[in-house]
C-alpha cells in the first residue's frame, strides 16, 4: 500500500493494499477505498463512503462531505462511488440527506471535470461527462452516457435523460429528454436528436431517424404535447428508444424542455 507520510487517515478507514494515497490527503471515518484507486494529493474524503476500483482523484477534490441543506442535522447519510471514475480538481460531492434517501451516488466510467458540483441525493449514472463548473442541484438524476457541458446549472429534482447532451452554460429547470441535444443560449429549448452521440454508441440509423422525426413533432408550434405524441405513435415505427422517450415524457413531474 502506497500512503504518503503526510496523509492523515482515520483509524476506521479501510484501504485496499493496491490503492495509493498521495501527499496531504485527509481521509475521515468510515471511508472505504477499493483496489488501485489513486488519490493524487490534497484530496479530502469524508465518510460514510464507499469508493470502488481504479478511480482517480485529482488534487483538491472534496468528496462525501455534509450537504449544503439547512434541513440536514448530521444524520448518518452516505456517498457511493463506483469504478474507473475520474474526479478532477476542486470537484465537490456531498453526501445524501434524510429527505432524499440518504445517498449520493456516482456510477462507473464517469469524468467529472474541474469544479463540478454534485449536490446531496444526486445520482449520476455511468459513462457520463460533467463539464467544468457544472452544478447538479440536490436530488438530480443523470442517466447513462449523458453529457452536461461546462457551466451548466441543473435545478433540484430535475432528470437528465440517457444519451443526451446539455449544451454549455445552459440553465436547466425541467427534465432534459433522453437522446436529445438541449441548449439554452438565451432560452432553454429542445434542439434536435443527439445524432453524433447515438451513432457513436451504435444506435441503428432507423432509430435515430425516428427520434429526429419525434423531436420535430414535439417542437412543432402547431401541436400541443398530446397532439405531438399522437402523431409520433401514428407515424413513426415504435422502437425501444422511442418507447423510452414517450415513457420519460409520461412520467415527468416538472414538465420537460421542448
Amino acid at each position: 500500500m502506497a500512503i504518503h507520510p503526510t496523509a492523515i487517515i482515520d483509524s476506521s478507514a479501510v484501504i485496499d493494499p493496491t490503492a495509493e494515497i498521495g501527499p496531504y490527503c485527509i481521509l475521515g471515518a468510515d471511508v472505504v477505498i477499493g483496489a488501485r484507486t489513486r488519490l493524487l494529493g490534497h484530496a479530502y474524503i469524508e465518510g460514510p463512503i464507499e469508493i470502488g476500483e481504479d478511480n482517480l482523484f485529482h488534487p483538491y477534490s472534496t468528496v462525501g462531505v455534509a450537504p449544503q441543506d439547512l434541513k440536514y442535522h448530521g444524520e448518518r447519510s452516505r456517498t457511493k462511488i463506483g469504478n474507473r471514475n475520474q474526479i478532477r480538481e476542486f470537484v465537490t460531492i456531498h453526501r445524501g440527506t434524510e429527505g432524499g434517501g440518504m445517498l449520493t451516488s456516482i456510477g462507473d466510467d464517469n469524468l467529472l471535470m474541474a469544479y463540478t458540483h454534485v449536490a446531496h441525493d444526486s445520482h449520476v449514472g455511468s459513462h457520463c461527462v460533467i463539464g467544468h463548473g457544472a452544478t447538479l442541484g440536490g436530488h438530480v438524476t443523470v442517466g447513462d452516457w449523458a453529457v452536461v457541458s461546462a457551466g451548466s446549472a441543473v435545478h433540484q429534482f430535475c432528470r437528465i435523460g440517457r444519451h443526451c447532451i446539455v449544451g454549455g452554460f445552459s440553465v436547466i429547470t425541467q427534465d432534459v429528454l433522453p437522446f436529445s441535444t438541449t441548449v439554452s443560449p438565451r432560452e432553454t429549448k429542445l434542439f434536435a436528436a443527439n445524432s453524433t452521440g447515438l451513432e457513436r454508441r451504435g444506435f441503428a440509423t432507423d432509430t435515430i431517424e425516428g427520434l429526429h422525426k419525434s423531436f420535430r413533432f414535439m417542437k412543432d408550434p402547431k401541436l400541443n404535447t398530446s397532439q405531438a405524441i399522437e402523431k409520433i405513435k401514428a407515424e413513426i415505427t415504435m422502437t425501444p428508444e422511442l418507447e423510452e422517450l414517450l415513457g420519460f415524457i409520461a412520467t415527468s413531474e416538472r414538465g420537460f424542455i421542448k
